[in-house]
């Protein structure tokens, strides 16, 4: 891990978001930087105070269960630097290289460049997924101090819980899940709310995982629910099978 990744991770030390190894390189690197640590001393006295402001106390282990529920998101990978080839100075008189080594010095050089391109994008797709999950976070962790807070739990048919958070005053919903069954072929999960029995789309769970968090797309203004369904990859604009579930909202 980087000092420049070590930068970034004051809101998610701040909310409690760092697994064990992660948190104890970040105190190092606290101890070390001024700037860090005076961050996270703001963020910590802000999250006091949204604490002292809820008026209604979370069920038991709510805190654990969406600290857990978060994403895991790996450290961006080794930024590579593409180094132009330029031919090497000679003296004396020039020297042509033979036209099988020309050509393999191109390969070489297109290869180079494709495994620069192609680690920049994996560092690119890494670094968003970051920066989703520390939103996403933040999110969850405002939406369970807020006083209004709601939360409904029940089990979907095939196996598994969600718990849905909900706050009117924030304008956003987050859908905890536990032990979702793993879907056949390409189908995803996809998450909805519930208007009077018509479904509006809202997200979709992220293909492969059986538990987590989801912060829903759109606000739950008007809605009395929201539904889980499995659908084809990719989604679809309305459910092509019953609810797994419906939980109020």
């Amino acid at each position: 891990m980087t000092t420049v990744d070590l930068h970034t991770l004051t809101g998610a030390y701040a909310v409690g978001a760092l697994s064990g190894p992660e948190a104890e390189a970040f105190r190092r690197h606290m101890a070390e930087c001024e700037a860090c640590a005076q961050e996270v001393r703001e963020l910590s006295e802000t999250a006091a105070r949204l604490a002292l402001a809820v008026a209604e106390v979370p069920p038991d282990g709510l805190r654990e269960r969406v600290m857990a529920s978060l994403p895991e998101v790996r450290q961006l990978p080794p930024e590579v630097a593409v180094v132009p080839l330029h031919p090497a100075a000679r003296r004396g008189p020039a020297r042509r290289l033979p036209h099988l080594a020309a050509a393999a010095c191109l390969v070489i050089a297109g290869i180079a460049t494709g495994v620069a391109v192609d680690a920049q994008h994996r560092a690119d797709v890494q670094h968003r997924r970051s920066v989703r999950a520390e939103q996403q976070a933040a999110e969850l962790s405002a939406l369970t101090s807020a006083p209004d807070a709601t939360l409904h739990t029940g089990a979907l048919k095939g196996g598994g819980t969600a718990t849905v958070v909900a706050s009117r005053s924030l304008g956003r919903a987050a859908v905890l899940f536990h032990d979702l069954p793993a879907l056949s072929g390409s189908r995803v999960y996809e998450l909805w709310y519930s208007h009077g029995g018509t479904m509006v789309p809202a997200g979709l769970v992220e293909p492969g995982r059986t538990a987590g968090a989801a912060v829903l797309a759109g606000a739950p203004t008007g809605a009395d629910g929201v539904g889980i369904t499995a659908e084809p990859h990719g989604g679809s604009p309305a459910p092509t099978g019953a609810p797994l579930v419906v939980l109020p909202v």
